[in-house]
């Protein structure tokens, strides 16, 4: 697996594994209506562009694909944080936080998924919040935790 950093010709292939994992891998933990919610698969390829290129965006590569992504801004706000659905448990979330967190000091903060949390819980965030976020008129559960160093 290689990590590199971001490039505007990967964002199409991003978004699609975005809209793969969460209506895959979070499949256990929201309801369809919220999955589609969350992805619909109306990506704004442009504003997901500008965003990444403001962050620290780093992607894992495997024969070529794109099997995970991360990014995250300045002051330490991990924005998203997706591996596809095939490549779950290979270790591939963990060296793109490493890398992510390596790169700013710190506090982290991040919007975790309920399939997300115990994840974040193991690299040693808390939950600072549990909050009900609404998109697209569908009510969502996640977590605000914090990471200090």
């Amino acid at each position: 697996m290689e990590i590199r950093q971001y490039q505007p010709a990967d964002c199409r292939e991003m978004a699609e594994l975005f809209y793969n994992t969460v209506h895959t891998v979070n499949a256990r933990d929201y309801t369809p209506a919220q999955l589609n919610a969350w992805a619909t698969g109306q990506v704004d390829l442009e504003q997901w562009n500008r965003s990444f290129l403001e962050h620290l965006t780093l992607v894992a590569v495997m024969n070529g694909r794109i099997v995970g992504f991360g990014d995250m801004a300045a002051d330490g706000y991990l924005d998203r944080l997706y591996v596809h659905a095939d490549h779950q448990g290979q270790g591939i979330a963990t060296a793109l936080c490493d890398r992510l967190e390596q790169s700013t000091p710190g506090p982290f903060t991040t919007h975790a998924s309920i399939t997300a949390r115990p994840f974040f819980e193991k690299r040693g965030y808390t939950v600072v919040k549990e909050q009900t976020v609404e998109r697209h008129g569908i009510l969502l559960t996640n977590y605000v935790m914090v990471k200090k160093n």
